[in-house]
């Protein structure tokens, strides 16, 4: 079991994610949505162990992973959105050496490989470079990474993200797949997939946790889809950002209508400056003539 107690980080005075807390099981597919900068990246992060919380804990199994020490005795699978790929490597190639990096036994590696190549569908391209493979296949790849080793808690960022239709059916059922001997935790804007793939619902608005519940009870409950829910809940946040950028915008058009007021006075100036001179070059002129016509007397 997952347990998160009071999970809080703060960049500089901004607090990102304020006092979230939540349980998962083994079994289950947890959704976790909110708008963006609501904190689900960041409530990520701390889970997989990237960024330390400022406070609060993470329990898995009786083991808080906010201490390094336990860390090395969890395998956590992540999947971010964009899989950090090797592209000179063959799909075979990063796959045995994500196996090393993971502490599989070299006596398993091959065997672990090739199973997970054959569940994820990408045997047909085990050979081909990474870089030469269609965004579809290398969202495979990045998914067989995640679930190599068979960890204890998998964690999908946006996994369908980019793939058309029928990729994104075949996604969803080896994330089904993995239902009934891991926690799954899956963040998506796709809501209709969450929907679909999860059994509990998390949403998340301005850091903190604003509903959890089951999928199905949620949507018998509402009488609504979970888009509407979505929507009445993280309405504030959406207002919040509006009313941000609105003296942002009007702070940079003043801007600019004071540079333009300071150039057309600049001008102004210039052009009296240039008067003055050429008022003052024909006083000159009028007093030479004066000397001139004194001279010839």
């Amino acid at each position: 079991m997952l347990t998160v107690e009071h999970l809080t980080k703060k960049y500089g005075r901004r607090t990102v994610v304020n006092d979230l807390s939540f349980t998962a099981d083994k079994g289950e597919i947890l959704g976790l949505l909110g708008p963006n900068g609501a904190g689900k990246s960041t409530t990520m992060n701390m889970l997989t162990g990237y960024i330390a919380p400022d406070s609060g804990s993470i329990i898995l199994d009786d083991r808080d992973l906010t201490n390094p020490k336990n860390r090395k005795k969890v395998l956590i699978g992540y999947m971010p959105e964009v899989p950090p790929l090797y592209n000179d490597m063959t799909v075979r190639e990063y796959l045995l050496f994500a196996a090393e990096l993971k502490g599989i036994k070299h006596s398993l590696r091959k065997e672990k490989v090739s199973s997970l190549m054959e569940q994820t569908s990408v045997t047909d391209v085990k050979d081909r470079l990474i870089k030469n493979l269609s965004k579809g296949y290398r969202q495979r790849v990045g998914f067989a990474c995640a679930i190599l080793g068979d960890p204890e808690l998998i964690i999908l960022d946006e996994p369908t993200a980019g793939l058309d239709p029928r990729q994104i059916v075949a996604m969803r059922e080896m994330i089904l797949s993995l239902k009934k001997d891991h926690l799954v935790i899956l963040s998506s804007h796709i809501l209709s997939e969450i929907e679909e793939v999860c059994d509990h619902v998390l949403i998340i608005s301005k850091g903190k946790l604003v509903l959890s519940d089951n999928t199905e009870h949620l949507l018998e409950e509402h009488d609504e889809s979970l888009e509407d829910v979505f929507l009445e809940l993280t309405e504030d946040e959406q207002e919040e950002n509006t009313k941000e950028s609105e003296p942002l915008s009007s702070r940079f058009e003043d801007e600019e209508g004071s540079e333009e007021e300071a150039e057309d006075e600049n001008i102004d100036e210039l052009t009296d400056d240039s008067d003055e001179e050429e008022g003052s070059d024909d006083t000159d002129d009028d007093d030479y003539d004066d000397d001139d016509e004194e001279d010839d007397e």
